[in-house]
């Protein structure tokens, strides 16, 4: 936890309730283990999709669709979506989702590994979400910049790595390294990438946004 938990249960008791399907696929989703993005960070990104008035979105890791569902749900039915998940288990989970919740025409999933995919999309997309394997963001980031229209934004969860990120790499265990010196090589790049204005926020497991200016 980056931030006080008492401030979070706070403010997580302010915002508006989810919808009750995708408040049982979250609680199917918290009682299986699958990592799904946080209260606080469901509001900011309702907030971003609201402000930005995307015509098209890209997702990077569906997981089991819940985020895909949140997105679906907040910027309406004509929005399509792309989605991509490496990880077969949770493919037809987050099939049956998107019909749970009747966005299957709206929300397509595409399986495989995200390296390999990426650079058969054409896009633009206004809005891109990753939520995908840390390591893999920087080695993304050249796809995703392509991808991405002019005055679109890029939001990449789980960059501060439950605070980890600040440490020096011989405080982390020598497994996660790797991950560590490569989320600090995305982040920089991110905030020293001159044709994008980044910020990095300390909410929930900390989430970078980034705007094509």
């Amino acid at each position: 936890m980056i931030v006080d938990e008492r401030y979070t249960t706070y403010l997580n008791s302010l915002y508006p309730e989810l919808s009750p399907v995708l408040k049982e696929i979250q609680q199917e989703a918290i009682e299986s283990y699958v990592p799904i993005i946080r209260d606080e960070t469901i509001n900011l990104l309702q907030l971003l999709l609201k402000m930005n008035k995307p015509k098209s979105i890209l997702e990077v890791g569906a997981a089991i669709g819940f985020s895909a569902n949140i997105m679906a749900e907040t910027v309406g039915d004509d929005v399509p979506i792309t989605t991509i998940e490496n990880y077969e288990p949770r493919i037809p989970i987050a099939n049956a989702n998107f019909k749970r919740t009747g966005r299957d025409k709206q929300i397509t999933l595409i399986a495989g590994d995200a390296m390999d995919i990426l650079p058969t999309l054409e896009g633009p997309y206004d809005f891109i979400f990753m939520d995908a394997a840390k390591g893999q963001y920087i080695n993304f980031w050249p796809e995703i910049k392509r991808l991405i229209a002019k005055s679109g934004v890029v939001v990449t969860d789980n960059v501060l790595q439950d605070g980890d990120i600040i440490e020096s790499r011989f405080a982390i265990t020598r497994r996660n390294r790797t991950i560590h010196k490569r989320m600090r090589d995305y982040l920089y790049e991110l905030t020293h990438d001159e044709g994008f204005s980044t910020t990095i926020l300390p909410l929930g497991d900390g989430v970078s946004i980034s705007v094509k200016g």
